[in-house]
């Protein structure tokens, strides 16, 4: 009988996401209102918040297992051989995050590396991150192609960074002189990588 309840309410949070990317696809992160969601699922506003606490801890759910799917798509090709190629191989996940300020904004906040708000599978895509450029700097670094010098785990913190810098830097300039972030993140990775 316990079982019941348990299963509206997973039926009820699916649901709720459902409508949430529903309504995204079709305006854009920014643009979702958690009037919307609650009135296209039809639930009361506090059935909401008992599964999300706001519209930003949604967006987190939503935003990290797109994240995580991105990861898991560059994990499983081929390691790339130079510092271009990471760029390369980083393209679609820098896309899609420079698509608005506000999947930038949360991924960073919910990462737990800005601050005391978290959620697990934002904050496993950045540690996921991390593991992946380890791997391939490791390979790199045994085939003798990027520096040996330093620990293969700091240098792709170092990419991680360089990614947020090169994504909030996006969002601060005019974005007509600027090159994709792909582009933008080659000269910093080839000094860091190389040199």
């Amino acid at each position: 009988m316990t079982r019941a309840p348990q299963k509206r309410r997973l039926e009820t949070r699916a649901k709720l996401l459902s409508v949430a990317e529903d309504l995204i696809d079709a305006n854009g992160v920014s643009a979702l209102r958690v009037e919307d969601v609650v009135a296209r699922a039809g639930v009361a506003k506090g059935t909401f918040f008992s599964h999300f606490g706001d519209k930003d801890g949604l967006l987190a759910v939503i935003l990290g297992a797109q994240v995580m799917r991105h990861i898991e798509d560059m994990d499983a090709a081929p390691a790339p051989k130079t510092p271009a190629e990471i760029a390369q191989r980083l393209s679609l996940l820098l896309d899609f995050i420079s698509q608005d300020r506000m999947i930038f904004d949360l991924l960073l906040r919910y990462s737990g590396t800005t601050g005391a708000e978290v959620d697990e599978v934002v904050t496993q895509g950045f540690l996921r991150q991390i593991s992946m450029f380890t791997g391939w700097i490791s390979q790199m670094q045994a085939a003798g192609t990027l520096r040996g010098d330093a620990n293969p785990e700091f240098l792709a913190e170092g990419i991680q960074a360089f990614l947020n810098h090169v994504l909030a830097t996006g969002f601060c300039m005019e974005h007509g002189d600027l090159p994709p972030p792909a582009e933008a993140l080659v000269p910093y990775l080839e000094q860091w990588l190389l040199t």
